[in-house]
This record gives structure tokens, sequence and C-alpha cells, in this order.
């Protein structure tokens, strides 16, 4: 029987390698999506940094219908955007009987990306995985290209009965709806079993990288496994982070400086100040490449430990990972692990860079994240669905008054440290837990408290696989 269960864990990761949830993406793309009527006709990207677009379009006993969404940036002031995106407008879609379009991704975000739907993802498979659910089109029909748009803001974690009847009494006087928001837009809990599992096949069976993705993603794990078990560190510490957050702890006053000026002149950022030591404080700044690698050693790895390091450009380059490599030198990147021709298709596109990221994040033997951003828990939900794989997410809040104390020589690294960050990270480690809203030492709210914003599991009740009859593999039901 054991050996039975581990087979079926291995078939299932296996099957969904190249698999994404959809936030593992919604920071850094910016999605058009449409939808339509199902009953009138024979996408959905998750960005990881910026806006996203969708139009949804319906038809209710022979009426089209409409609405489009259009999705706003984080701010990081604030409990970071869902990375569900996908998954609830898909969920949506279904309970207003819509048929979906292929969305068109946001050329103008802060990445210049000009990937389309089809560059990202796998989209003959997302049509054909969802047909027994959602139909899905990759074009908008001409005749509802020009429709006049109403403007609505969906309440936040809204159930059936919103969408079922104040959303949808909205056809009667309007054919298209614009939703200015979709960012928690569905609630997590007291939903039906079929419209959980559909969030579940939509992240974990539906959205899948393209195929050149898949395939490179596969070598960056193979030629990790070569070095050994590894980390994937997800080492939020890019220009645009520290810009966003504010955060400017160790940095110069010309790189803070540089930092205000990019926010300022960024008008989708709406938090213009921000009190930097206010934010380390409260544990909302991501850890410095430094303080990783106190934190490392606290926990007990050795120096040798292969360390992945998923992150765009760190902000200062080598420099600023000096105090990291000294303590942990087999430091890897994509860029070290394949050669300039072998990434080469994927270059100038930051979608398709943290893709690559995201597979030898999930594909991990240890995961751990430097700031709880959308990646991080996109990455997290991945891995407990897949049988809750070891995750540390670090208790910043506590650590950075550790940091300092190590900072003014009133403590000091060794035994006594090293216990102390262990006991606090012995329940922060991908295990089940009863989900009562955000864990100590991140970013979130109470007022959700029983609508978890997926510090947990970005699908807490996507534990909707089971043992296939005819084989041993795990299906998502």
């Amino acid at each position: 029987m054991q050996k039975l269960g581990r087979r079926a864990l291995v078939a299932l990761r296996r099957l969904l390698t190249g698999a994404i949830c959809a936030i593992a993406l919604l920071a850094l793309l910016s999605v058009h999506f449409r939808v339509f009527p199902f009953s009138s006709l024979p996408g959905i990207a998750d960005p990881r940094k910026l806006p996203t677009q969708y139009e949804i379009k319906y038809q209710r006993q022979g009426t089209e219908q409409s609405w489009t969404q259009e999705l706003v940036p984080p701010h990081f002031s604030k409990p970071p955007a869902s990375s569900r995106k996908i998954c609830d407008m898909v969920a949506v879609a279904r309970i207003m009987n819509a048929t979906l379009v292929i969305p068109e991704l946001d050329k103008r975000s802060f990445w210049q990306d000009t990937s389309n739907f089809s560059d990202v993802f796998d989209e003959d498979h997302f049509i054909n995985a969802l047909a027994n659910d959602v139909r899905v089109i990759r074009k908008l029909p001409e005749e509802l290209a020009t429709v006049t748009k109403a403007v609505k803001y969906f309440k936040s974690w809204s159930g059936m009965d919103y969408y079922q009847n104040e959303i949808a009494s909205m056809w009667d006087e309007h054919k298209v709806i614009r939703a200015a928001k979709s960012d928690s837009r569905l609630a997590n809990n007291n939903l039906p079993p079929d419209i959980q599992k559909l969030r579940c096949r939509a992240c974990y069976g539906a959205l899948r990288f393209a195929p050149k993705i898949e395939a490179m993603g596969k070598i960056l794990v193979d030629r990790m496994r070569a070095h050994g078990p590894y980390i994937a560190l997800h080492l939020r510490y890019e220009k645009d982070m520290l810009a966003f957050s504010g955060c400017t702890h160790d940095l110069s006053e010309s790189e803070a400086e540089e930092l205000q000026l990019i926010r300022e002149n960024t008008s989708h950022w709406k938090v213009k100040e921000i009190d930097p030591l206010e934010q380390r404080f409260k544990g909302y700044c991501p850890l410095t490449p430094k303080e990783v690698g106190i934190f490392l050693a606290a926990l007990g790895y050795p120096p040798n430990t292969p360390i992945y390091i998923a992150a765009g450009e760190i902000y200062g380059g080598d420099s600023r990972m000096a105090g990291l490599r000294a303590r942990y030198p087999k430091l890897m990147r994509k860029e070290f692990l394949a050669s300039a021709e072998e990434l080469q298709p994927f270059m100038n596109h930051a979608s398709q860079m943290a893709a690559l990221d995201y597979i030898v994040s999930v594909e991990s033997d240890v995961f751990i994240p430097s700031y709880s951003g959308n990646m991080a828990r996109a990455v997290e939900g991945h891995r407990r669905f897949l049988g809750h794989k070891k995750t540390i997410s670090p208790d910043r809040k506590t650590l950075v008054r550790l940091f300092d104390k190590i900072g003014s020589g009133t403590l000091k690294e060794g035994k006594k440290l090293s216990i102390r960050i262990i006991e606090l990270h012995k329940r922060r480690q991908g295990s089940p837990r009863k989900r009562k809203g955000p864990i100590a030492g991140t970013k979130g709210t109470d007022r959700f408290r029983s609508e978890e914003p997926f510090y947990v599991n970005p699908l807490p009740d996507c534990l909707c696989h089971r043992e296939s009859p005819s084989s041993n593999a795990l299906q998502i039901s």
C-alpha cells in the first residue's frame, strides 16, 4: 500500500510538473480576458507583477451579455493581490454560464513583455481541459468587439448568490459590464464542491506552460538535481519590488532615492510615501541576501548546499549577493545552468523567464521565499497540492529583530540563535494546518479570517485528487 502511494505521488508530480497555478505569473502579466454566453458559441494568464484585464461575454436566453475585467497592480501597503485570479474567473464563468475568450496579455507593463498567451501557456490544452466545464474560444466575435461597456466593481469574497442575482440582474440594462477588479472577488468558502473542484482543475490541470517552457524547465531541474538535493530560494530583491514596497534597509542613500523616484513616477502605484523603517518593523519587507544567509545557516543548512536563485536581476548585483555567496558558494541561476543559446528564446520575456523559475521552484526539495508575494504563494500552493512539500516561510517580523540585535552586537550567531530560529519555524514548513487567517509575521489581514487569503493554500478546497482505478496515477476529480 505504501509503494502504491509513493508511485501515485510520483505519477502526480510528473503529471503536474508543467502545470501552473495562475498565480505563478500574475504579478508579471496583464491580461485582457473576454467571455460571452456559453450557449451561443461552438484564459487567462496569471500576471506576476502587473495589471490584468479580462473581458467576459455571456448569453442568457438567446441574448448576448458580457462583462470586462481589468485588474490593477498590487500595492504593498495592503495584502498582495490574490494569485487565484484565473481560477476564480474560470469559476465565475461557470457560475454565469459564460464562454471565455483566450486573453491578450498586457504589453504596457513595467516589464514591457511582448509575450502572448500562447507564448507562455499551452493554449490548446487550456481549451480542451476545460471543455466539459467552460467553453473557451481563441477570439471574440466581431459583433461583440465594439459593444458599450458599463463599469462594475465586484465585491470582494463574493459567493454564488452575488453573481447569480446581483451581477446577473445587470444584463437587463447592459450588454457589457466592465469589472474593475478581480483580486479576491470570489469567496474561498461555502461554494458548491463542483465549483471548488473546477478551480482546482483550472490551476493544476488546465493551465500549464507552453511545451518549450516545460522542456527547458525540465532541463534546468535535471541539471540542479545533478548537484544533489537543492533549495529553491525565491529571492525577491529586484528593483521593482523594492520600489513598490519602499524597503531601503542596507541600501545607500542614492539607491533609496532612485527607488523613491521610480515609485513617484509610476502613476498606477498609488502609495507614494512609505516609511521604510515601519515597513521592515512590521515584516513587510523582503529579507536581504545577507539576512537570508544568516537564516539558512541558523536552520542548519551546510555551506555546500546547492541553492537555485529564483529571481530576476538582484538590485545591487554581485556586491549585494556577496554576503550570501560567502556562506553558500553553490548559488545557481538559470543563466548558469543553461547556455545563452538555450535561453535565447526566453530572453527579454520576463513572464517566460519567471515560468522557468516557477518550474524549478515547484520541483525543489525545499522552497524558501524571502518575501510572501504572488509568486511565492503560488509556488507554495502548488507544492501543498503535490503533498505538502517542504516550504519554509520566514517569520520576517521576528527575524528582523534578531538580525538587528546581531548588527548591534547584542546577539551573536551560533547555537542560541539557531535554536531560536529553528523553534520559530517548526510550524512554518508547509505542513497541513487548520485554515484560520494569515500566519504570524506575514502581511495579511484578519478581516477575512473565514476567507483565508492564500497564505495556507491558494485553493484550500483543492484537495480533490484521488487514485485512478485504472492506474497508479492521481487525477484531479
